[in-house]
């Protein structure tokens, strides 16, 4: 997985793609008089605020079943639920309606939205090709909750949705349901969660607890998992396709309607419902 500490390299992409675009704008600006650079840049901030809030009330509305039968998700956007480029119609639309009336401002901001839509475009491929190089499903053995052997490549040959988790990690206690609810929504994925340095005691009580009933349970006492993905923290959720490549990771919380746009998207939808060949 490839972050900065604890937070994913796609936050640092959308930062450095705006804090471009403010500087584009201002750039442009200063080199014609009757523009204010100031103006110019505070416009590009505006409009950003206004393009995420765009980007993450249609994501919402998109996903509205999921999110109304949990109202409180909607809070959560460290799902990185947004679409995006609704957002930047939005936010190129704003900019256009805020300078109708001194439309000298209009080319220096454009501008600057433009490189930096450019920018975060640039990136996302690059992190793109990075992902197709991860690792692939590693062949570790690991342990059921009644102590029994077994390796990660006996899932091989459907889509996996891997988890790491702990049950001291609030975020992890909290996400459990959701795939829970997943395992019987997508019966051609396999759902293995994988316990990070617990015994088969601490796991164990902790779904009992929560009467949570999750059929792929598996414990690493000694986190290797973690280690071998590049995991920089929990909770963690990999996805791999049917061949064992990954093809998408999540890091921290992950709500109902991300972890479905991302099954949606990354796996063949005929082998998710359980009826691929």
């Amino acid at each position: 997985m490839i972050g900065v500490g604890p937070f994913p390299i796609q936050v640092f992409t959308i930062i450095g793609a705006v804090l471009l675009g403010w500087m584009t704008a201002r750039f442009v600006a200063r080199r014609m008089p009757e523009v204010s650079y100031k103006t110019a840049g505070s416009m590009i901030l505006d409009a950003v605020v206004w393009g995420l809030l765009a980007a993450r009330l249609i994501y919402i509305a998109q996903w509205w079943d999921e999110y109304s039968a949990k109202p409180m998700s909607m809070l959560a956007i460290g799902d990185r639920g947004f679409s995006w480029w609704a957002g930047i119609v939005v936010a190129v639309a704003y900019i256009w309606w805020r300078t109708r009336l001194t439309q000298a401002l209009r080319g220096p901001v454009l501008a600057g939205v433009m490189v930096g839509v450019v920018a975060w475009a640039v990136a996302g491929g690059v992190l793109n090709l990075m992902q197709s190089s991860a690792p692939p499903l590693p062949d570790l053995q690991l342990a059921t909750l009644d102590e029994r052997s077994i390796s990660l490549s006996a899932y091989a040959g459907r889509p996996i949705v891997l988890n790491l988790w702990a049950s001291w990690c609030p975020p992890c206690r909290r996400e459990m349901p959701v795939f829970e609810q997943a395992q019987t929504e997508f019966p051609g994925v396999a759902f293995v969660l994988v316990n990070q340095g617990e015994n088969p005691k601490q796991a164990q009580a902790f779904l009992e607890s929560e009467g949570l009933k999750l059929t792929d349970i598996l414990l690493d006492p000694a986190s290797e998992l973690m280690r071998l993905m590049g995991s920089r923290g929990l909770p963690t959720t990999l996805f791999f396709d049917a061949q064992g490549r990954m093809v998408d990771s999540h890091l921290g919380e992950i709500t109902m309607p991300s972890l479905k746009d991302k099954i949606l998207r990354r796996f063949d939808r005929s082998s998710v419902s359980g009826t691929g060949k």
